[in-house]
């Protein structure tokens, strides 16, 4: 049994706020299921203000919420920018009076719905065409940067290529799929962006810093390859807030997927077994795939995940302080990020037979000054591990660590 009572810290511009106390914290970062991209994490921070000091935060200042981890290390739960900032009188009177800081934040995922791109778009791959539209919006250039900024300003082992990032975070290049050129674009970064994610079978992220990262098809199967499953015990969660959910909404048995150039060609793939049994549940993905055999693959794959419900970890609840989690897991949980695979053991038996395995969609931190909870959003393992493609396998692989009767048509995690 472990002893934990959060010890949190609130950075403003790099700067600690040592002169109120957090009193409540609401963070929600990622998505609630596999079908959608991610939108902008959001952050509504309550501060105890008691000796009527100046509010120092202004609109759009960075912000950071973090909290020590059982070696007494701060990690990030959430980074962000201000957006609202309010002040309001709790209780008065003749010796004290007693204030609340509301602050509203949002991740930097919201910067690229007020980015608009114009322009053209060369044939590339998905990681590469995102890193290339974030990298406009998101690395400064020499006219951006101040004219009384000095190079003291800098740690010594910083770089031109990084001093001006002001929000990349790690982008998967070249990624998976190639994708064809588009032409005449108007349109957000946001929506060109999570569009080619879709394309690649990828998805934007904002990690615990703020930074946006992108993740490829592939990613989540290599990294579960290589570190294996986060084990919790499904007896540490808090029962009530325990829930599975398996919806008929979520059935397509009849996939037609358009690519090619202004996503003029398609292919289709169907289910006549789930047909017979659910009718017939279609749905049209648009792409911008340059491939056909890459395109007949990725209908295959829809077609595969959705033809039949299956059941998702709707939400599941650890409270950080249950002396029943051990230091382990319980860093383990600090460190959430999107894509964690997670083996849930001990669950009520009637529910996924007792056990789940998933990758972390997306999670809801709830705090107050000795609480720290967490709630997690998982689909099922089955949704996102893809074959792995000849471009990502390690150089230093060699066929002495593959099973010989392992066919590269199921090649789904090598090592």
């Amino acid at each position: 049994m472990t002893v934990f009572s959060p010890v949190y810290r609130i950075r403003v511009n790099g700067y600690t706020v040592t002169d109120a106390t957090l009193s409540g914290l609401t963070v929600t970062s990622g998505r609630t299921d596999i079908y959608s991209q991610p939108v902008a994490g959001y952050a509504n921070i309550t501060l105890i203000e008691t000796a009527e000091a100046s509010i120092p935060y202004q609109i759009n200042d960075a912000i950071s919420v973090e909290v020590q981890d059982s070696n007494g290390d701060y990690v990030s739960l959430f980074g962000g920018n201000l957006t609202d900032i309010s002040v309001t009188v709790r209780s008065s009177g003749s010796i004290a009076l007693s204030q609340v800081v509301q602050i509203i934040a949002v991740g930097s995922l919201a910067r690229l719905a007020r980015a608009v791109y114009t322009g053209n778009l060369p044939h590339e791959f998905d990681g590469t065409r995102i890193y290339n539209l974030l990298s406009d919006l998101l690395f400064n250039t020499w006219q951006d940067v101040p004219a009384a900024t000095t190079w003291a300003t800098y740690t010594p082992t910083t770089t031109w290529a990084n001093a001006e990032n002001s929000g990349l975070g790690e982008i998967d290049q070249p990624g998976d799929y190639e994708l064809h050129s588009q032409t005449g674009l108007n349109d957000t970064i946001y929506n060109i962006a999570t569009f080619t994610a879709t394309s690649g079978l990828g998805y934007l992220y904002e990690d615990a810093q703020g930074r946006i990262g992108y993740a490829d098809s592939t990613r989540r199967g290599e990294y579960l390859a290589t570190n294996g499953y986060v084990d919790l015990d499904g007896g540490h969660a808090i029962g009530p807030n325990l829930a599975i959910v398996k919806r008929a909404g979520d059935v397509r048995n009849a996939i037609t997927l358009s690519y090619g150039s202004n996503s003029s060609s398609s292919t289709t793939a169907s289910d006549s077994d789930s047909i017979t049994l659910f009718g017939q549940l279609a749905s049209t993905i648009t792409t911008s795939l340059r491939n056909a055999p890459d395109a007949e693959a990725q209908a295959a794959f829809y077609l595969d995940i959705r033809a039949y419900p299956q059941y998702e970890m709707k939400q599941i609840t650890f409270q950080m302080g249950n002396p029943e989690i051990d230091d382990t897991d319980r860093d383990a949980l600090l460190n959430v990020f999107m894509g964690l695979p997670l083996n849930i053991t001990n669950l009520p038996v009637n529910m996924v037979e007792g056990a789940f395995q998933g990758f972390v969609e997306g999670w809801t931190w709830t705090a107050s000054l000795n609480r720290l909870e967490l709630t997690l959003y998982l689909s099922p393992v089955a949704y996102s591990l893809q074959a792995f493609r000849w471009n990502n396998v390690p150089a230093v692989e060699t066929w002495n660590t593959i099973s010989p009767t392992l066919e590269w048509l199921n090649a789904t995690i090598v090592a």
